[in-house]
């Protein structure tokens, strides 16, 4: 049976535990197949980290006292993202999009990045968007099976630059929430 995790805004004074989850993340992936690519203080940043804090845009899973999952939920794309036609038409504002959503690995296989992606759902919902949209890098198939299951529709593979990655495909994915 998976655990009901509970979901929340991190606070401020919660950095130094957001930021050492994210490097147990990197440190634990490693050069892995599924690898998310990313390197500590550079993907995510501490800065990117912080304001995320400071604008209550990173969502914490807890459990027991400790970030099992994060995420962080804003209306900020990559700018490769305006090279692709979306068929869901929405004004920046009108969409959520999911960033840097990853599970404690030792926590894995509860269910928890599920209810983390349902919760990104449910929020964009509650907030009237029209759609979610995310990319996932390219060959990283646990992400892919994840927000596949969850109903996101691959869209399209595109070229981006990521401080971490360089230049490098990722696979768009979308999820509509309103028709139009």
């Amino acid at each position: 049976m998976v655990k009901d995790v509970n979901i929340r805004t991190a606070e401020p004074g919660e950095f130094p535990d957001v930021r050492a989850f994210y490097w147990d993340v990197i440190d634990a992936v490693g050069d892995d197949s599924d690898s998310v690519g990313w390197k500590k203080d550079v993907y995510p940043a501490p800065d990117f980290l912080k304001d995320s804090i400071q604008n209550g845009e990173l969502f914490i899973a807890v459990e027991d006292n400790t970030i099992v999952g994060a995420m962080v939920l804003n209306h900020e794309f990559n700018d490769s993202y305006n090279n692709f036609q979306w068929p869901v038409t929405a004004a920046q504002h009108e969409a959520t999009g999911i960033h840097a959503l990853a599970v404690r690995p030792s926590c894995r296989k509860k269910g928890y990045a599920k209810q983390l992606v349902q919760f990104a759902i449910d929020y964009a919902r509650m907030h009237s968007q029209k759609v979610i949209r995310l990319d996932v890098l390219n060959g990283n198939r646990s992400a892919e099976q994840l927000y596949r299951s969850m109903g996101f529709q691959y869209r399209h593979t595109l070229p981006m630059f990521y401080e971490d990655t360089g230049w490098t495909d990722f696979d768009l994915y979308e999820y509509p929430l309103m028709q139009e």
